[in-house]
């Protein structure tokens, strides 16, 4: 399984987030995202279905009942009630702790998503990079140039 970083320096996730599941249910692909708490949680539950005037992402989370059905799911566990096959980590979410754990790992790929303005996110990130790739996981490098598209740096 591969495991994207994406680090974020032209927009911030509220802006990043809808057109990466965008992405990702083009793909066919169900995914989770998983924050740090529940608050975030219920805003990026808001975000999902307002980000844009004329289109919106199926979601849920737990409160929503039968995650399953959920093409992305929003959570603070390393549950995977969906089988996703991509798995998005935002807000320093445990990504090696989720990715360990075969329940909750995806089938095609994992990205975590940070804040490269944010000190904090990016000393998580880089803690997270290395305890990943000492276990041996494919990592990919990706940040935003000048038109907001992503390019694999490394």
């Amino acid at each position: 399984m591969e495991v994207w970083f994406y680090h974020l320096e032209r927009q911030p996730l509220e802006r990043a987030l809808p057109l990466l599941l965008e992405r990702a249910r083009a793909n066919g692909w169900t995914a989770v995202v998983q924050a740090t708490d529940p608050e975030r949680i219920a805003a990026l539950d808001e975000l999902l279905w307002t980000y844009s005037e004329d289109s919106f992402l199926a979601h849920g989370a737990a409160h929503d009942g039968d995650g399953a059905m959920q093409p992305v799911f929003l959570t603070t566990q390393a549950d995977n009630p969906n089988a996703c096959a991509v798995r998005l980590f935002v807000d320093g979410a445990d990504v090696v702790s989720a990715l360990a754990d075969p329940q909750a790992a995806p089938r095609e790929r994992a990205m975590v998503v940070f804040d490269g303005a944010d000190e904090s996110a990016l000393q998580t990130a880089r803690a997270q990079f290395r305890a990943l790739r000492d276990k041996g996981f494919v990592l990919s490098y990706w940040r935003q140039n000048e038109q907001r598209r992503w390019e694999k740096i490394a």
